[in-house]
């Protein structure tokens, strides 16, 4: 009896001190999750709680299954330093998230000082993954790709034109409309406006005022679709006929909701549509069997977490630097948005940007469709 206690005894005190094989494995996604930007958030959310569904269901990450703990940052840049400490207090080692990357830059600086690795599927302002720190990855484009496909198309389509270069004067929505600016520019075509506007505003009136007295004939916005879906109905409103192109930040259907009908002929960069990928097949089916179409950046934040668990197994460690290692090393990876292999900032290798344009589709509702 004595010796069976004491084994009894003994195993319990292996498992309690063998480290984490049982536990759960923490994955913070960070995000939007309420306010304006929420669509986005939702995305980030629901992509990465069905690809955990299927680590988990094909045995996890090196034994641990993968448990997702939300962080509403509510696209503020103070709040995402709030919800990236409360990450890392909570046991958090990897991070898929943040959406804007005027809160994906700062958090990351929290999660390297913490020891965690972060993967966003979003953030496309290159200074996120610019810095030279560790632990920083996107499964996205950079803005400087984007702005110079935008200012390809501007130059080619409408170089004898007048543009107006409009941003939200956010590190996403300014740094895009600048890189537009740049290749536009280098290839001849000089804008006749450029401003900014406040994120959160109601009232376009006298910038587009302003547009009509210039002669405007093609915007182009950096920013999200809250702003975008209202200039698009007030131009209209006003009586301006000119074009609007964007980037991947209006990537929603609620742009048409916002604009109604203003939104028919608006183009918009973001890469080839990744519900169409063969990969990603099986995922599709089940986010439209549970009644939720993976538009957008969905299938990124499902990738974001593919790639964390590969390059765990990769590794054959589930410590974020040794992922991060892997990463860089051991790719390229299959996602349901492709093969991603990364270069040693953190960035993929494979970016690609295409035009798109928001026009009726089959079902009679507007939303966007790449350009053949």
């Amino acid at each position: 009896m004595k010796k069976s206690l004491l084994s009894a005894v003994a195993l319990t005190a292996m498992v309690a001190f063998s480290g984490n094989a049982w536990a759960d494995l923490l994955v913070g996604v960070g995000g939007p999750m309420t306010g304006p930007n929420a669509a986005f958030g939702a995305q980030l959310q629901k992509g990465a709680e069905q690809a955990a569904a299927d680590i988990n269901a094909a045995g996890g990450i090196n034994g641990e299954m993968v448990k997702i703990v939300l962080g509403d940052d509510v696209s503020d840049a103070k709040q995402g330093v709030s919800v990236a400490n409360k990450f890392a207090a909570d046991g958090v080692k990897f991070v898929v998230g943040h959406f804007n990357s005027g809160v994906s830059i700062p958090a990351s600086e929290v999660y390297a000082e913490n020891g965690m690795l972060e993967v966003t599927p979003a953030a496309t302002n290159p200074v996120f993954t610019e810095r030279g720190m560790w632990n920083t990855f996107r499964v996205c484009g950079r803005d400087d790709q984007q702005g110079a496909v935008a200012g390809k198309y501007i130059f080619d389509n409408f170089k004898d034109g007048k543009v107006a270069v409009i941003h939200d004067k956010t590190p996403y929505g300014q740094g895009l409309a600048d890189e537009t600016k740049k290749a536009m520019n280098a290839l001849g075509v000089t804008e006749v406006m450029y401003e900014g506007i406040t994120a959160g505003d109601k009232d376009y009136s006298a910038l587009i005022s302003k547009m009509k007295e210039a002669g405007v004939t093609v915007v182009y916005f950096g920013g999200l679709h809250t702003e975008a879906g209202l200039i698009l109905r007030q131009m209209a409103d006003g009586g301006l006929k000119a074009v609007m192109m964007s980037g991947d930040g209006i990537t929603s259907n609620e742009l048409a909701s916002i604009a109604g009908d203003a939104v028919n002929g608006t183009l918009m960069t973001f890469p080839p549509d990744p519900r169409l990928n063969p990969n990603a097949a099986d995922a599709v089916k089940k986010f439209r069997d549970a009644g939720f179409e993976p538009e957008a950046y969905t299938l990124y934040s499902y990738a974001a977490l593919q790639v964390i668990a590969d390059a765990a197994k990769a590794a054959g460690s589930n410590d974020p630097e040794a992922v991060a290692t892997a990463l860089k090393e051991k790719g390229p990876y299959t996602t349901v948005i492709g093969e991603l292999g990364f270069d040693a900032k953190g960035d993929i290798t494979r970016p690609d940007y295409v035009m798109y344009t928001w026009q009726k589709g089959a079902d009679g509702k507007y939303t966007y469709l790449q350009n053949k």
